[in-house]
C-alpha cells in the first residue's frame, strides 16, 4: 500500500468538498471519514506489527512457535492508547481487578526481617485434583506492588483457568505486614530475598509438584535472571518469564531521569517507597527503577535456553489491546500460553 499516493488522493478530495461548500458537501462528514481511513492506514502500516523473536536456539524457537503461537501473532495496541507510557499509566485505572481470596503466609529472613506471601491454592482445580500434582506459579510483583495488582489479578484468574495454584511475593512494608527492617537496595541482598524465598517455599509450603516462576515484574525481573544465572541447573524452578526487564541498568537510569519520565514514574514509585517505611520515621534514597531497556540482542541469540519477545509498541505492565483494554491483554495471552506450554509440554524440550 502506497501510503503518499493515498495521502495525496485524501488532500485533493478533501479540497475540492471544501471549495463546493461546507454544508452543502457534507464535508465534516468528510474529514473525519478521510482522517479516519488515514488513521487506519497509519495503524496498520506502521503500529500493529508481530513481535521479533529471538533465541539462541532452533529448538526453542519451534517450541514456542508451536505451543506458544502469541509470539509469533500481530499485537494491535489499543488504537487510542499504543503509546509505552500511555499505556503504562492507564492500565491501573481501566483494566478489571478480578476477586481473588488468598490465604497469606509470613516468613522470616535472616535480616530480622519478613516476607509476606499471598496463596491461592485453587483446592477447587477439576484438573489437578491432587494438590501433590498441581503445578504452582511464583508471582513477583513491582517495586511497590502487591497481591492485589490488577496484572497479577488476571494472572491468577488465568492460573485458576488452568487448575494451577499461584504464590505471590508481596514486597516489604506495602502490603499491610509490619516493616520491620529496612535495608538499602542491593542487587546481592535481593539474591539472597530470592533464595530465601524459593527455597522454604519447596521444602515447607509445597508437595513436591512442578513450580514455575513466570512473572517477574520491574526491579525483580533482573534479580531473578541474576538468580536463574548463579543457581544455573541445579534451580528448582521449571521455567521462568520475565516482562519488561531493565537489561542496562545506566541505559534504563539515565533515561528515566529525564525530565518527563521522572515526573511520570521515578518522583510516583519514590513517594510510594517513603510513604511505606515512614512508620519507622527512615528517610529512603530515591530508587532507580528500570523502564526503558537497551536489549542484548546478539547476546540472547547465542544462549540456547533464552527467548526474547519484542514488540513494537506497549508499556511496562500495559500491552493493552482492544478498543476498550478492560480484561486481558497481550501480555496476559503470553503468560497463559507460556506457563501452559511449560506445564503440558515442557517435557519436549529435553528431546528436541
Amino acid at each position: 500500500m502506497d501510503l503518499r499516493l493515498l495521502s495525496r488522493d485524501l488532500s485533493l478530495y478533501l479540497e475540492h468538498q471544501v471549495r463546493v461548500g461546507f454544508f452543502g458537501s457534507g464535508v465534516g462528514l468528510s474529514l473525519i471519514l478521510g482522517f479516519s481511513v488515514a488513521y487506519a492506514c497509519y495503524y496498520l502500516s506502521s503500529i500493529a506489527k508481530k513481535p521479533q523473536l529471538v533465541t539462541g536456539g532452533e529448538s526453542f524457537s519451534r517450541f514456542l512457535q508451536d505451543h506458544c503461537p502469541v509470539v509469533t501473532e500481530t499485537y494491535y495496541p489499543t488504537v487510542w492508547c499504543w503509546e509505552s507510557r500511555g499505556q503504562t499509566l492507564l492500565r491501573p485505572f481501566i483494566t478489571s481487578k478480578p476477586p481473588v481470596r488468598y490465604r497469606n503466609e509470613l516468613i522470616k529472613t535472616a535480616d530480622g526481617g519478613q516476607i509476606s506471601l499471598d496463596w491461592f491454592d485453587n483446592d477447587n482445580s477439576t484438573c489437578y485434583m491432587e494438590a501433590s500434582t498441581r503445578p504452582t506459579i511464583l508471582l513477583l510483583p513491582g517495586l511497590t506492588g502487591t497481591s492485589k495488582e490488577s496484572y497479577i489479578l488476571h494472572m491468577i484468574q488465568l492460573s485458576e483457568e488452568l487448575g494451577y495454584r499461584c504464590v505471590v511475593f508481596n514486597n516489604r512494608g506495602v502490603a499491610g505486614e509490619n516493616l520491620l527492617v529496612i535495608r538499602c537496595t542491593r542487587r546481592r541482598m535481593h539474591l539472597q530475598w530470592l533464595e530465601a524465598l524459593v527455597h522454604p517455599i519447596l521444602s515447607l509450603s509445597l508437595p513436591p509438584s512442578p513450580f514455575l516462576s513466570p512473572f517477574p515484574v520491574s526491579r525483580f525481573r533482573m534479580l531473578l535472571l541474576n538468580y536463574l544465572g548463579k543457581t544455573g541447573p541445579k534451580t528448582p524452578l521449571m521455567a521462568a518469564a520475565t516482562f519488561s526487564v531493565g537489561w542496562n541498568t545506566f541505559a534504563c537510569s539515565e533515561s528515566l531521569e529525564k525530565p518527563l519520565n521522572w515526573l511520570l514514574f521515578n518522583y510516583y514509585l519514590t513517594t510510594c517507597l517513603q510513604s511505606s517505611v515512614n512508620k519507622l520515621r527512615k528517610s529512603i534514597v530515591s530508587p532507580s527503577i528500570f523502564y526503558f531497556t537497551a536489549i542484548p540482542i546478539e547476546t540472547a541469540k547465542k544462549n540456547p535456553n533464552v527467548a526474547l519477545v519484542l514488540t513494537s509498541y506497549g508499556g511496562h505492565i500495559g500491552f493493552l489491546e482492544g478498543i476498550w483494554p478492560r480484561q486481558c491483554t497481550y501480555m496476559d495471552r503470553v503468560f497463559k500460553q507460556f506457563v501452559q506450554a511449560m506445564v503440558e509440554h515442557g517435557h519436549e524440550l529435553s528431546t528436541m
